[in-house]
């Protein structure tokens, strides 16, 4: 981190930050509803209700469906996360180094993101029953519930239901045979696949499923699961202007490099300003399961 460094090694420094705040920093915002360059310290999302659908006679006036249109806030909140490069380090560092600085910053801001979309999902009022995790039938049955508890609130199955898992609670989907075997499922759905890449989320049910790690209670009797539609929850990040540069080109997540003389080193820092809100309650299923059960073996 010189006092020389180009603009050209801060732009891709900048934009390594992006990429790994949006590819492995954060595994939820890409499954909400996202809105970038917020000015201000709020924002709304949208939420209209359904229509209802009317006759009318032979050139007689149609009946307005006057869907209620609500303003859903959203408030964002500063986050933050840097740390010092000493100078004399400056002989060590290398592009491994440079790497290791982004990643830091970047996954924390994510895993920042994640938590707040996570809270947001868990102030739903809608529940399904716990998950019975005795038998390959029983943990079959209680996941099967947890998906349709959400399409009878009249979800859209689009094949954008998610639904977030413990890795306890993934260990037991595996003992069914529904959610790993290629009998039930392709190839390409099934968890574990020979020079495939590294999943995030698998396919069943036509909901995508996730082990995440946010999950409250997760390792005690009572972990919290989730399941949501993508329309139900909302995502905003704020624009940044001054002499802070932005990672995207104008908002989610900035970079700062600055020289302290005073302690003879940079201050690589971090930012973003972001928020998270349930737009739509009737879209979010909140589910518990026993973190602290055995693996069943039939």
């Amino acid at each position: 981190m010189s006092t020389s460094v180009s603009n050209a090694f801060i732009t891709q420094y900048e934009a390594e930050v992006k990429h790994l705040y949006q590819r492995q920093g954060s595994v939820l915002r890409k499954t909400v509803r996202v809105k970038d360059g917020v000015v201000g310290s709020s924002t709304t999302f949208q939420k209209i209700g359904k229509g209802v659908a009317t006759v009318k006679a032979r050139a007689g006036v149609i009946t307005p469906m006057n869907q209620d249109h609500t303003a859903i806030p959203c408030t964002l909140a500063d986050f933050y996360a840097g740390d010092w490069v000493d100078k004399l380090d400056e002989a060590k560092t290398n592009i491994d180094e440079r790497m290791a600085i982004a990643q830091g910053g970047a996954w924390a801001l994510g895993r920042k993101t994640d938590d707040q979309i996570i809270t947001a999902l868990g102030t739903t009022t809608q529940t399904a029953a716990n998950w019975t995790v005795t038998s390959q039938a029983a943990i079959r049955n209680s996941a099967i519930t947890f998906v349709t508890s959400l399409l009878a609130n009249d979800v859209p199955n689009d094949g954008n239901i998610f639904a977030l898992v413990t890795a306890k609670a993934w260990g037991f989907l595996m003992t069914v045979d529904e959610f790993k075997r290629a009998d039930y499922v392709t190839d390409m759905n099934l968890p574990y696949v020979n020079g495939a890449p590294v999943m995030t989320f698998k396919r069943w049910m036509n909901a995508n499923w996730c082990v995440h790690t946010g999950l409250a209670g997760a390792g005690t009797a009572t972990a919290t699961l989730l399941a949501y539609h993508k329309s139900s929850t909302g995502y905003a990040t704020g624009a940044f202007a001054g002499n802070v540069a932005a990672t995207d080109g104008g908002s989610a997540v900035a970079a700062d490099i600055t020289w302290h003389g005073d302690r003879a080193s940079y201050f690589v820092n971090h930012m973003m300003s972001g928020g998270a809100c349930l737009i739509d309650d009737t879209g979010v299923i909140k589910g518990t399961v026993d973190d602290t059960a055995a693996l069943p073996t039939s």
